[in-house]
């Protein structure tokens, strides 16, 4: 429409804003973004100037994208990952994904609400909820959780107030909220995507990725952020791993030849996930995949402690680093700890800081109890899991659910997913992609389906799960019900 002359990106990014306000702001009031951009007109008039010159950047050009709040911006939007501790900082200069983002020519309409810290606070967390933010709730249906802690962009995908979003993961950010809200959402390879500029929770782990209403959205939002950085040297392995289109992978025919292992062990043990999965399993049978059923990965209850170990050495030393190159009136994590236990009756009103104070009492990264940690993760998810299960069984992909029903907001007790499956530990302890994508409800309530592989097969991942898109095109958008419809 753009190309034709039908549609502005002003016009669109006015369209947008006027749905966040309608839908976010009043209406349902889902609360998914937490600051609209003062200079998105602005910018999305620049960028109409631009096409009726005949400069288009890509298929990016004029497309307004969210961003979740520990993305830094330098410009008139704060970066505070939802807590009160970091409001108003502005970022020095903007990340590393969103000088892609700007140079890519889209429209940067907002941040979005998050868990508070991306869910590493306290051990008592609510997804969604932020100081800062208030709470986000998911458009399925209204007392349910969105899961966390990208879940203002999974939000906001879902009710459509945005083309597409960024969230982060360190282990489940992406993925849970995405399944949760009926979206795809891809986990990068760790280094596909910088760091630099993100609040972080862990180096080993953490990456940012894009949240879409299909696979296609996603894969051009994934393609367009990729590059090297020299502030994030785990970036230099993606020069000749990484692609700036990944659209040429989409293929309708992509599940035809391809080996499919099932973490049957991974996949829970309620009837009714259980039937939507084994309903996509069967979907890639008909489309011509060689469905391996079951294979073995290590039980995640092998690297829980180890992991929780590595993210609390990484989360002092990362986030201290971090806030040592800002102006941000805390630079340490003492000093939030000090400012939340000042503020306790705003910043804390639900659940404490367990986490933050836990990870500031751990010593520098060359302590051996850490390294022991982190070699114990990788080999086990890697050497001894994906990789070994992909090899022993000549596998393409393993998927399993993605999770289940969301669970019902609870702000005195805080999560409750109440799942016996194991869906995003693996792949991101790994730092290997992870593509969920919708795959039914349970009474209106999203379920997804999850296919992740080894180290840089982004490529392999997108052909499969647009294949199984195309082919069940399960996905319905929200209507917004204070609760669940138990007819449906």
């Amino acid at each position: 429409m753009m190309t034709a002359g039908e549609l502005t990106a002003r016009h669109l990014t006015e369209l947008y804003l006027e749905r966040i306000g309608a839908i976010d702001t009043n209406g349902p009031k889902l609360n998914s973004i937490i600051e609209t951009n003062p200079d998105a007109l602005t910018i999305a008039s620049s960028l109409d100037k631009e096409r009726r010159h005949g400069k288009t950047r890509g298929p990016l050009h004029g497309i307004p994208v969210l961003i979740k709040d520990n993305i830094d911006t330098h410009d008139q939007m704060q970066t505070t990952a939802g807590s009160l501790a970091l409001e108003g900082h502005i970022a020095p200069r903007d990340a590393f994904i969103v000088e892609k983002l700007r140079s890519a020519g889209a429209v940067i309409l907002g941040k979005t609400n998050l868990s508070e810290w991306a869910n590493f606070r306290g051990k008592r967390s609510i997804s969604g909820w932020s100081s800062r933010g208030g709470l986000t709730r998911n458009p399925y249906a209204l007392d349910r959780s969105a899961c966390g802690s990208s879940t203002g962009s999974s939000v906001a995908v879902a009710a459509n107030l945005c083309a597409a979003a960024i969230g982060t993961e360190t282990d489940g950010s992406v993925i849970c909220p995405s399944q949760t809200c009926s979206i795809v959402g891809i986990k990068p390879t760790l280094g596909l995507w910088s760091r630099s500029g993100i609040i972080p929770v862990a180096h080993s782990q953490d990456t940012a990725g894009p949240m879409a209403r299909t696979v296609a959205d996603a894969a051009i939002l994934l393609g367009a952020l990729t590059g090297v950085d020299e502030r994030d040297p785990t970036t230099r392995p993606s020069e000749k791993r990484s692609f700036n289109d990944y659209t040429q992978f989409l293929d309708k025919n992509g599940l035809k030849g391809a080996r499919i292992g099932v973490a049957r062990k991974k996949a829970g043990t309620d009837k009714r996930i259980l039937k939507i999965f084994d309903s996509c399993l069967d979907v890639m049978r008909q489309r011509g995949a060689v469905i391996v059923d079951p294979v073995d990965l290590p039980r995640s209850k092998r690297f829980t402690k180890t992991e929780e170990e590595v993210l609390y050495y990484e989360f002092k030393a990362d986030l201290n680093k971090y806030l040592a190159g800002t102006n941000a009136s805390v630079r340490t994590i003492t000093e939030i700890i000090k400012f939340n236990e000042k503020n306790k009756d705003r910043v804390m009103p639900y659940f404490g800081q367990e986490h933050m104070e836990i990870a500031q009492k751990k010593g520098p990264l060359n302590d051996q109890k850490y390294l022991d940690a982190l070699e114990n993760n990788h080999r086990l998810t890697r050497k001894e899991g994906i990789d070994a299960t992909m090899q022993k069984h000549k596998l393409n992909a393993i998927v399993v659910p993605s999770g289940g029903p969301a669970w019902t907001i609870d702000l005195i007790n805080g999560d409750d997913g109440n799942w016996d499956m194991e869906s995003t530990s693996m792949a991101a302890v790994a730092g290997y992609p992870h593509i969920t994508v919708p795959a039914g409800y349970v009474y209106g309530l999203p379920v997804g389906i999850s296919f992740f592989a080894k180290a840089w097969q982004e490529p392999t991942l997108i052909k499969l799960t647009y294949a199984f898109e195309q082919a069940t095109k399960a996905r319905k958008p929200p209507k917004f019900p204070p609760t669940v419809n138990l007819s449906l």
